[in-house]
């Protein structure tokens, strides 16, 4: 449980789900507000990477002009179909205005049949839709460049929320190993373990990578693309993310070095043992002969030997017995 700021008449910040609700926002709503810079935070005191809400930044919200319509207007994102009514065109124009990089996403989600759904700030599009310069766009045939540019297959609208993203979390780190997180997570991890070399840096770094926006389950199909999406794809833009991550690992191990392991204790030397004494000769005595009887020669199966004389058994030896052979003179 996060702990609380108090000032001299109570706490002197807020959770942000507390704060929604005394803005008249949805949770979604002031997180967005928040990475937009219309909502001002302050770290969580009981760490975690938390963020919370001062009392006078809700005051002076609250004190503005048309509260809270003004605010929910300033955050307000819309879809395709929404965005395209907003600025008087077919939403097929919206799409290859966002997909060539004009229209910037701020928001996506993934739908029930798995497709990524961007979502664009209202205000940004009104003040699109009025700007003299992008009267071409809006009617009349796409210039040429740009049609090539959509016939090869051009769509800038992740490249554009990674980098509209990466810019929230850069302000929202506040040292140089925080900033070198927040730009590792838009790398492959294989550019990372290139860029950083040392595995105890690279360990630290990970730690401190922020997870992609959502509230997806981990594993789940929506995790995955939330992960895919935040991951540079092209060349340039891995060159560029790679660039500056080796700029601020030079800041960060100037400042603080990362953590390492405590080093292990020398073992305790033994004590000298003590030499073993000599042993004494040994004499060798011849050993006294053994007289043992001498054991009878085996017996030869072919060699009969001296019989001994059995008693008669069966019926003649008894009937002899009963009637013995007169003796003959």
């Amino acid at each position: 449980m996060s702990t609380q700021a108090f000032g001299p008449s109570g706490p002197a910040t807020c959770t942000m789900s507390h704060a929604a609700r005394e803005l008249g926002l949805k949770r979604a709503e002031l997180d967005l507000a928040v990475q937009l810079g219309r909502i001002r935070t302050v770290p969580d005191e009981g760490g975690g990477g938390a963020r919370r809400v001062e009392h006078p930044e809700i005051d002076r919200l609250r004190a503005q002009d048309g509260f809270p319509g003004t605010l929910l207007e300033r955050v307000r994102a819309v879809g395709t179909a929404e965005g395209a009514a907003l600025m008087e065109i077919p939403a097929g124009r919206f799409t290859r205005l966002a997909r060539l990089g004009l229209l910037l996403p701020v928001r996506f989600y993934s739908n029930r049949y798995r497709a990524v759904v961007w979502l664009y700030l209202a205000e940004e599009l009104r003040q699109f839709k009025t700007a003299p310069e992008n009267t071409r766009l809006l009617k009349g045939r796409t210039p040429e460049t740009l049609r090539a540019q959509l016939e090869a297959g051009v769509d800038l609208r992740a490249r554009n929320w990674r980098g509209r993203h990466l810019g929230f979390l850069l302000r929202q780190a506040e040292e140089p190993w925080a900033r070198a997180g927040a730009l590792a997570a838009f790398l492959p991890a294989i550019e990372v373990a290139e860029v950083v070399k040392d595995p105890y840096e690279r360990a630290h770094i990970n730690g401190l990578r922020p997870a992609p926006p959502g509230q997806a389950a981990p594993g789940s199909a929506s995790a995955h693309l939330a992960e895919r999406l935040m991951t540079a794809q092209d060349t340039d833009e891995i060159a560029w993310l790679r660039a500056e991550l080796d700029q601020v690992l030079d800041e960060a191990r100037t400042l603080v070095p990362a953590p390492r392991p405590a080093p292990r204790k020398a073992p305790a030397l033994r004590a000298a043992a003590r030499p073993i004494p000599p042993m004494a000769p040994t004499v060798t005595r011849p050993a006294t002969p053994v007289h043992r009887p001498a054991l009878p020669a085996p017996q030869r199966r072919d060699d009969p030997g001296p019989r001994q004389s059995r008693p008669a058994r069966g019926p003649r030896a008894w009937l002899r017995r009963r009637n013995p052979r007169p003796v003959q003179a």
